[in-house]
This record gives C-alpha cells, structure tokens and sequence, in this order.
C-alpha cells in the first residue's frame, strides 16, 4: 500500500478523551446530563479545518437536492394549507439534527451516523443505519438542482389552485420529507467543524434558509402552473428559452459538484467493515465504482420520478431523519427512563414519522402499481 500524503488526512479531526477507558465504560449507562456535567468524562477537541461559514455552505449543499424539483408538485397535491406539513417537518428535522450532535457528545467515538445506530442498538443498528444512509444516498444523487425553474418566472399564468386537498395530501407531506433526508451527513459537517459548538446554529442557518428556498419554490411553481404542474418542475418550462436550457444544464451539474459531500458517508460506512488486513485502496476504487454504476442503473430503471420521491420521502427519509435520530437519542442518552417534557415532545415526534410513513408509504406504492 502507498503512503498518504498529509492532505489525505486533512478533514481528520481526532477527538482525545482526558478520562480513562475503564471509567468511561463504568458510565457508559449515566444519563446525557451526568456524563456531560462529570469532570471525568469531558473531552477535548482538535480543532477541525472547517470554518463556521463553510460549513454552512456544506450543510446548505446537502439539504438543498432534488427535492425542489418536486415541491410544486407536492403543493399541487396537497392544496395551500399543505405548506403547513412543510414546517412542521422543517422543525422536526432541524430538532432531530440537534438529537444528533448530543448523541456525539455524549460518546466522543461516535463519529459517523451508522456509529450512532451501533452505539445505541449494537452491530444491527450499525446495519440498519448504514442501509437507510446507502438507499436515500442513491437516489438523492440521481439529480438535484438548487435554483431550478427560477430564471424564467415571468409569463406563465395558471387558475385552479386549491386551498386543500386531503386526497393528495400524504403525497405532499412525502415529498416535503424527502427535502431533508440530510442527516447522515451531518456527523461528517459536525466532526470536521473548527468550533463545533456552533454546530446549532449551523443547522439553524441552514433549516432556515433550506426552508425559505423551498417554500418560494413550492409557491411559485404552484402559481405559474397551477394542478397542471408536472412532477419535476422543469419539464413544464418552455424548451425554446434559455433560460429553460440553463435550468435543465444545472440539474446536470449540480448533482456532480455534491457527489462527494453526499456519499462520503455511505463510503466510509462500506470502508469500515473491510478486514483489516484488505486492500483499502482497491476496495476503495471498487465500492465508489459500484456506487456510480448504481445509481446510473435507478436512474434509467425508474421512470416515475415524482412518486419515486415520495415514497422514498414517506420511508427512507423519515426513517433516517426523524425516527432513527429520536431512538438513537433515547437509546444513548438514557432519558427515557424519566418522564419529561423532551420525552413527550420526542415520543411525538416518532408517531408523527410513523404515521406518515405509513400512510406515505401506501399511497406511494399503490400509486406507482397504478402507473405500471
């Protein structure tokens, strides 16, 4: 095997712990606020080389994906009053991004989202994790675009908008799931920030920003195109403007400028169950190659795109961004042992992700058969 150089190991941030193995795992059951208040248990930092703005920047890139593609055809669905679902979700999501730099504060060898799921659910919860992160990866890298259809807003006048629709709505609220599917991301920003205990108000930026940029998007979208609005918004802009072709070129380029931002986590994921004694560098080049081949192959094999998305919103998406962050969390940190107000408010959380999931997931699959 070939030396590294110095800058392969660059985005390394190693964590030194002050207390000894044999006390950490003594309290290795303590709640979150005991471990955290006890003098023995602190844990330094090397500082990353990521700063609070570039970090941003990473965190926007990642929530920022094919998502706005579909949010006009999700408030189609769903009617005006469906927005609603889109910051009820927002909020959820940017709590459970919360829940996860806690879980990595309260054990400093976490380091990557499927070591949340093993730390709290041992080497099942590691697989469980490792597989939502690789499926919701894959398709997330099919295409995004992040100012798509906004260059040519003017011209477009629709009628027929409603204020609600309860048959489209868990298509809708789907959909708006799948806008933050980000969070096996988010240990990566975290672990290689400069300051990590800005890390909230990173997500905080990013949520709030995210959020805007896909409410303007939904909103329109819905307005320039009305219920005729197709399931990827740049299928209903003329072909003979410019500005169409350079909506339609940006969804070619961006999904190559976030490759790697988006699937570090899935290949990092692959790389840690290799033997130690492996080959790392050829599995390496064989486990991205595998991951390029693949994601051609969904794209080509799966024409339905809008309720693609939805079913991947209403089951992937949920499940790594909401559920899984909540029970990780409860699982780590001890808390469900005490009755409490963050409890109530987690408890909830979870029945809200799987009661859309359920209903989401139904309806997408029932409307996909339908579409066969």
């Amino acid at each position: 095997m070939e030396p590294k150089s110095e800058d392969d190991y660059s985005n390394i941030r190693v964590r030194l712990l002050v207390a000894n193995d044999n006390y950490y795992k003594q309290n290795k059951g303590s709640s979150e606020e005991t471990r955290l208040e006890d003098p023995q248990l602190q844990h330094e930092f090397v500082s990353g080389p990521t700063s609070f703005s570039r970090t941003c920047f990473n965190g926007l890139n990642a929530l920022s994906g094919v998502g706005i593609l579909s949010v006009p055809s999700a408030l189609a669905s769903g009617g005006w009053l469906s927005l609603i679902f889109l910051f009820i979700i927002a909020i959820s999501t940017y709590y459970t991004s919360l829940l996860i730099q806690r879980c990595m504060d309260i054990d400093p060898t976490i380091t990557s989202y499927p070591d949340i799921g093993k730390r709290a659910f041992g080497k099942c919860g590691r697989m469980l994790v490792s597989t939502t992160i690789g499926v919701v990866a894959s398709i997330v890298l099919l295409g995004s675009i992040f100012w798509a259809a906004m260059f040519d807003g003017l011209g477009f006048q629709a009628n027929g908008t409603q204020f609600i629709n309860w048959k489209g709505m868990p298509t809708a609220v789907s959909l708006y799931a799948f806008c933050y599917c980000a969070h096996p991301v988010f240990p990566t920003l975290y672990t290689s920030m400069i300051n990590p205990k800005k890390f909230s108000k990173v997500m905080l930026v990013c949520f709030l920003l995210c959020t805007i940029s896909y409410a303007s998007m939904a909103i329109v979208g819905y307005l320039m195109f009305g219920p005729t609005v197709l399931s990827q918004i740049t299928l209903n802009l003329p072909t003979n403007k410019i500005s169409s072709k350079v909506a339609i070129y940006t969804t070619l380029v961006n999904p190559i400028a976030k490759y790697g931002l988006m699937i570090k986590p899935l290949v990092i994921s692959f790389e840690n169950q290799l033997p130690v004694n492996s080959n790392k560098r050829v599995f390496s080049i064989l486990i991205r190659t595998a991951l390029v081949i693949s994601t051609i192959i969904v794209a080509l094999a799966i024409p339905f795109f809008g309720y693609l998305m939805s079913l991947v919103g209403a089951f992937l998406s949920i499940t790594a961004s909401i559920i899984l962050p909540c029970l990780c969390f409860l699982r780590i940190s001890g808390i469900y042992r005490t009755l409490g107000f963050e409890l109530v408010v987690i408890v909830g959380i979870v029945i809200m992700g799987i009661a859309i999931m359920i209903v989401g997931t139904y309806t997408s699959v029932v409307e996909i058969i339908g579409h066969l």
